[in-house]
């Protein structure tokens, strides 16, 4: 493989570049998605030497793949072969790209992860006409609540937390989830004490350095002075006394999250605030199906209240279905999805046209625009 285009710097969308990048791979994306990428495979190199699991490739690999990037502002034509690309904003976080191909025979768009609001960190994606529609569908067959809603109601509960004197722990993704957060806390309640820790902070200082992919930057940049960061163990120890703690891993699977909720739980004023998607068999699935969690390889109960807000970053199953609309494509490719969830995509987008459920490995061919 001679190029990949990387839509974004989530770990599962470039885990494995750098095992690209040592067979001659040359990497594609936007300036930020170059940016944020040696964070994230510095981070997952390390929790794989601590956990003990192989990866297939090495400190190496991922030195020359951050020599390997080639990267792209939005809306500017390069080529790939006979193909001319260019990337529009997918709305998933800052940086993250639709990809335009335009072949001798059709005109592509890939998605990657999109979503179709305003974020307050990221422009929403907007359609793009075209011949064969890529579409992401992890929320296919559900649909969000309001998102203005949902932000209101969690600054609600984060305000009654911190009024009968609980501290609010947010468990937040590094890229994308935590600095939403700390958006709409500064916008909504900018008098309390908000404490910044893990992953989360570095990549902040990354989106900073590129600016031109943050909706509003200032206003990002205004929140994150505005929180106070974390830095080391002294901090972290500060941090207990704060009104709020956002900080990583997301899904409670590591991270100074689990530092914080080992201390915080004797003390039933606190609460878990969690703001995204917890996986199967991950810590925050576990705490909310259990009450319990592993800390420190050690099953513990965690006796607080535990609250769940839906601030996906991910088009629902209406918006995913109006966007195909909208591209008026001859044929719709789902990917990123579960059989349920790719087969209610289907059902809806079908009406108006062609839709394919690829499996791995499958050859699709295409024929007919």
């Amino acid at each position: 493989m001679k190029h990949a285009i990387m839509t974004h710097a989530h770990i599962d969308h470039i885990g494995m570049a750098p095992w690209l990048t040592n067979h001659g791979t040359t990497l594609h994306g936007t300036d930020l998605t170059a940016a944020v990428s040696e964070i994230m495979w510095a981070d997952t190199y390390k929790v794989s030497d601590i956990e003990g699991y192989p990866l297939a490739w090495d400190k190496r690999d991922m030195e020359a793949a951050l020599d390997s990037w080639v990267p792209h502002q939005f809306n500017t034509w390069f080529n790939v072969g006979d193909w001319k690309c260019r990337l529009h904003p997918a709305g998933h976080i800052p940086g993250a790209a639709m990809i335009e191909i335009r072949t001798p025979e059709a005109t592509i768009l890939w998605t990657g992860d999109i979503d179709t609001r305003d974020s307050p960190n990221a422009p929403k994606a907007i359609p793009v006409d075209c011949d064969i529609l890529c579409l992401e569908g992890t929320y296919g067959g559900r649909t969000h609540p309001n998102r203005a809603e949902e932000e209101e109601r969690f600054v609600a509960r984060v305000l009654e937390v911190v009024s009968r004197g609980g501290l609010a722990l947010v468990p937040a993704f590094a890229s994308g989830r935590g600095q939403d957060i700390l958006r709409i806390l500064h916008r909504e309640a900018p008098g309390l004490d908000v404490h910044y820790d893990g992953m989360g902070t570095r990549v902040t200082r990354e989106w900073l350095g590129c600016p031109e992919f943050i909706q509003d930057s200032r206003a990002m940049e205004a929140a994150y002075r505005w929180s106070r960061r974390v830095t080391g163990k002294s901090d972290r120890k500060k941090a207990l006394g704060a009104d709020v703690i956002v900080t990583t891993s997301g899904m409670l699977d590591g991270g100074p999250a689990l530092w914080y909720l080992n201390r915080l739980r004797h003390d039933g004023s606190n609460a878990i605030l969690l703001t995204g998607y917890q996986a199967e068999g991950s810590g925050g699935r576990r705490l909310l199906e259990r009450g319990a969690l592993p800390i420190f390889g050690k099953q513990t109960r965690v006796p607080l209240e535990i609250d769940k807000f839906d601030l996906s970053n991910h088009a629902d199953h209406p918006s995913l279905c109006k966007f195909a609309s909208d591209c008026a494509p001859s044929h719709v490719v789902l990917f990123h999805a579960d059989e349920t969830a790719a087969n209610a995509l289907a059902e809806d987008i079908g009406q108006e046209t062609k839709v394919h459920i690829p499996s791995n490995d499958d050859t699709l061919d295409i024929v007919g625009f």
